[in-house]
């Protein structure tokens, strides 16, 4: 039996922290227990700590804020009236005053696995304010949903941004809590840090097999398949081309009003992609990129989850979309994106502007890939500090 970090801590908190303790509590709408019972309720039962207030990431304390770039404002707590501190709005670290009187942070987020999902970079900036004002940090564990394959290049630092403060690969293969231990034992943020590990998790376990059900951490990552696939297809936030928001298939449907569904399909499948089969498509976004506009495109389809490769997919959609687009809509979208003003949002999502030039002249994913392998191993080397799960 699985047992998530939130569930240990709310059967003997004081295990974690001196009874007594002034807590708050970083999480959204996904933070849930076996029972589909929320953290922030759960926490305010536990014997022996006081919940004082609530934090929320990216989408707000109730993941109810659909689109990225659309901050969430403070607020109240209806039932438990304490303090909502939004941490996507004016700033995205706590600040001192929303710290005092507080003796730990609490972390219960549901993250992806992926470099580009913001969670880890709230939890990143939250450690260092944390270890100024001299507040523990419990991060309340969870199984990364993917598991803990690694694909990717290591972002470089002049690329770092919101959606990568710090070297990782796009699938990242750990949980938020070794993240966070990585972050601090590792990178050197100093904070006080306790990690609660899932029991009887291991890495290469994907989230079908622990029988639970899926909760929407944020507004467009519906079901599992979406996660899966996530890595990859978000790269098409950085183009013209829609990554279907706006659609009941959020980054499974990729496409645009020139595209050619059964060409596209015809130049994806010629790459010969593990664990992936590419259905042409139409279809019409509610909202955000071409709303109200028919496009066509594909469907991404997983075959075989434990082969696919969302990185190595997503680099082959790009490249299939430039050699079939460039000369009739496709290209790279402007600034702004996730609070850059002036760099190119595809560079920031892949870590590395290298790669958009690599597209540009033709090369195919796996030539991409054989660029990286060299720093993607010595990252992987580098981690062992903060592993906390086997194979």
């Amino acid at each position: 039996m699985v047992q998530f970090g939130l569930e240990r801590f709310v059967e003997a908190p004081h295990r974690w922290l001196p009874r007594g303790s002034r807590v708050g509590l970083l999480c959204n709408a996904a933070s849930v227990d076996a029972g589909l019972g929320h953290a922030s309720r759960l926490v305010a039962q536990a014997p022996g700590v006081r919940l004082a207030a609530l934090f929320g990431p990216q989408h707000g304390v109730r993941a109810d804020v659909q689109d990225n770039m659309v901050e969430t404002p403070h607020a109240t707590d209806p039932v438990l009236g304490v303090p909502v501190w939004s941490l996507y709005a004016d700033r995205r670290a706590p600040t001192g005053e929303m710290l005092r009187g507080l003796d730990a942070l609490l972390v219960d987020l549901w993250d992806v696995g992926c470099r580009v999902y913001t969670f880890a970079w709230t939890l990143r900036l939250a450690l260092e304010a944390c270890g100024r004002a001299g507040v523990r940090v419990v991060v309340l564990d969870r199984p990364n949903p993917l598991g803990g394959v690694v694909e990717g290049n290591p972002l470089r630092p002049e690329w770092a941004s919101f959606v990568g403060l710090e070297p990782v690969p796009m699938r990242h293969g750990l949980t938020l809590g070794e993240l966070a231990r990585w972050f601090v034992r590792v990178r050197g943020v100093p904070c006080d840090l306790d990690v609660v590990p899932v029991k009887g998790w291991r890495r290469s376990r994907l989230w079908p097999e622990l029988g639970r059900p899926w909760v929407l951490p944020s507004p467009n990552m519906p079901t599992f398949d979406t996660a899966l696939v996530y890595p990859g297809t978000v790269l098409l936030e950085g183009t013209t081309a829609s990554e279907g928001r706006g659609t009941t298939r959020p980054f499974e449907l990729v496409g645009a009003p020139w595209v050619d569904a059964d060409d596209l399909a015809r130049r994806l499948e010629a790459f010969g992609l593990p664990g992936a089969a590419f259905r042409p498509v139409g279809f019409e976004p509610t909202f955000q990129k071409w709303a109200g506009t028919p496009c066509g495109g594909v469907q991404v389809h997983v075959t075989d989850p434990a082969a696919f490769r969302p990185y190595r997919t997503g680099l082959a959609v790009l490249r299939a979309l430039w050699d079939h687009g460039r000369d009739r809509g496709f290209g790279w979208r402007p600034a702004p994106y996730e609070y850059e003003a002036e760099r190119l949002p595809i560079h920031l999502l892949l870590g590395d502007d290298r790669l958009r030039a690599g597209i540009e002249a033709g090369a195919d994913p796996a030539e991409l890939e054989a660029g990286w392998q060299a720093d993607l191993a010595a990252w992987i080397g580098g981690r062992q500090p903060a592993l906390l799960y086997g194979e």
